[in-house]
C-alpha cells in the first residue's frame, strides 16, 4: 500500500463532511471508487501546489498516483458546492484546476486565498461560506437532513440532480457499496459485510461492488489492488 492516509476528522462545519490528509511513498495505480461526494483537494508535489475541484464520480477508474506526493482534502457535505461550480459540473473527472497566486495561495472568484491546512480547513469554509462562495441548497440539505419525503417532489430532485450530480438513488447505492467495500478492507467476512450493508444475498453484494468499486469482494478482502480514501461514517446512515 503505497498512498498512507495520514489524518482524518469530520466536521462540525454545515458545509463540510470530512477532512483527511494523506501523501504517497512511491508511485503506483490506485482503485479511485465511487464517490457521491464533491471536494477540494489541495497537492504538493515536487515543489508545486495544485488546488483541485473535484466532483462525485458514479463509477471507479484505475488512477495513477505520483511518488512523493502530498493532499489535504476538505470533502463537502452532499448539496454542498462552490459558486459557478455545482457537482454536475465536476461530474466524473470533470475537475477544475483554480490558478495558483504564488507559493501558497491561488486565486478564486478574483480574490488571492492562502493554502488551508489541516487544522484551520474549517476556518477556510467558514470565509469562503460568508462570502458566498461556498453554499448549500437548504432544500437538498433539509431532505438529506430528516425530510426525505421531500425528494417526492419533482422539483426537488431536479435540485437535488443538479447540487448533488446525481439522484439520491444513486447516492444511496454508492454510499452503500461503500460502507461494504470498508468492512470487508477491514475484515468482515462477505457474509457479515452483505448483512450489515443491507444487501439482499451475496451476489446484489457482488455486482453493487464490481459497479461502484471495480472489484469482487474477495479482491477487496486480500486488499489486492490500493483503495481510494474509505472511513467510517459518523451518525445514521443513508440505507
Amino acid at each position: 500500500m503505497f498512498i498512507v492516509f495520514d489524518q482524518e476528522r469530520p466536521s462540525d462545519s454545515p458545509f463540510v463532511e470530512r477532512v483527511w490528509s494523506c501523501h504517497s511513498e512511491h508511485h503506483g495505480v490506485f482503485q479511485s471508487v465511487a464517490s457521491p461526494l464533491s471536494e477540494i483537494v489541495f497537492t504538493r508535489l515536487h515543489g508545486r501546489v495544485m488546488v483541485t475541484l473535484r466532483g462525485p464520480e458514479t463509477r471507479p477508474r484505475a488512477v495513477e498516483c505520483p511518488g512523493d506526493g502530498e493532499w489535504l482534502a476538505i470533502r463537502l457535505r452532499a448539496g454542498s458546492f462552490l459558486r459557478g461550480f455545482p457537482a454536475h459540473l465536476l461530474l466524473d473527472g470533470n475537475d477544475v484546476h483554480l490558478p495558483q497566486a504564488g507559493r501558497n495561495a491561488f486565486w478564486l472568484h478574483g480574490s488571492r486565498w492562502q493554502l488551508p491546512d489541516f487544522d484551520n480547513a474549517d476556518e477556510f469554509v467558514a470565509k469562503l461560506a460568508s462570502r458566498g462562495i461556498l453554499t448549500r441548497d437548504n432544500l437538498v440539505a433539509a431532505a438529506l437532513d430528516g425530510d426525505p419525503e421531500l425528494l417526492s417532489q419533482r422539483s426537488v430532485q431536479r435540485r437535488f440532480q443538479s447540487a448533488c450530480g446525481m439522484s439520491w438513488t444513486a447516492l444511496r447505492q454508492i454510499e452503500r457499496a461503500r460502507h461494504a467495500a470498508r468492512l470487508l478492507a477491514g475484515g468482515a467476512s462477505i457474509i457479515d459485510a452483505q448483512f450489515e450493508a443491507g444487501y439482499y444475498d451475496q451476489a446484489h453484494l457482488t455486482r453493487s461492488l464490481q459497479r461502484y468499486v471495480g472489484l469482487a469482494p474477495r479482491a477487496i478482502a486480500r486488499r489486492e489492488r490500493q483503495l481510494s480514501f474509505l472511513y467510517k461514517k459518523d451518525g445514521a446512515t443513508l440505507f
